[in-house]
């Protein structure tokens, strides 16, 4: 086996918001729906017929995993407000893994809500094309550039 590395530019977002977390992560949950799990099904299944037909009548985003990143905290004896999600849709991951398998590796997106320590709610995640980009795919790149649009439209909601 052989290791090969490089360094990448990424850009980094951070959105910071005057409402409660409670009110920003509503809105975001309101806003990108939860993974329908009957895609997992159909996927497993093999069924792709349907499979297609689901997600092109799907959301552009959604939710694949959120996970309470500030329970994790508790250990140091803090409590905070911290949600971590994996955001994406399975028919834009596989319009950019068909032709670059290692894109995989971002997708879906990963992203972080919390609160501040000034009571203010705050969400960071790397531009989708700037993680993309590595992989030098003009394929790949068109797709990354239009997960970058509804990443931060839905950010901004």
């Amino acid at each position: 086996m052989t290791t090969n590395t490089r360094t990448i530019h990424v850009e980094h977002v951070i959105l910071r918001s005057t409402k409660s977390f409670a009110e920003v992560r509503a809105t975001l949950e309101h806003s990108l729906p939860n993974l329908n799990p009957e895609i997992t099904s159909l996927m497993v299944s093999g069924d792709t017929k349907r499979l297609q037909e689901k997600l092109d009548a799907g959301p552009e985003l959604a939710i694949f995993v959120s996970r309470d990143h500030g329970g994790l905290l508790r250990i140091t004896g803090q409590t905070r407000k911290a949600v971590q999600y994996e955001i994406g849709n399975p028919l834009t991951a596989s319009k950019m893994t068909r032709h670059q398998l290692a894109a995989g590796l971002y997708a879906p997106l990963r992203s972080v809500l919390y609160e501040d320590q000034e009571g203010r709610s705050v969400f960071e995640y790397d531009r989708p094309s700037s993680l993309f980009g590595q992989f030098g795919d003009q394929q790949v790149d068109e797709v990354a550039r239009g997960l970058d649009i509804a990443l931060e439209r839905a950010a901004l909601e």
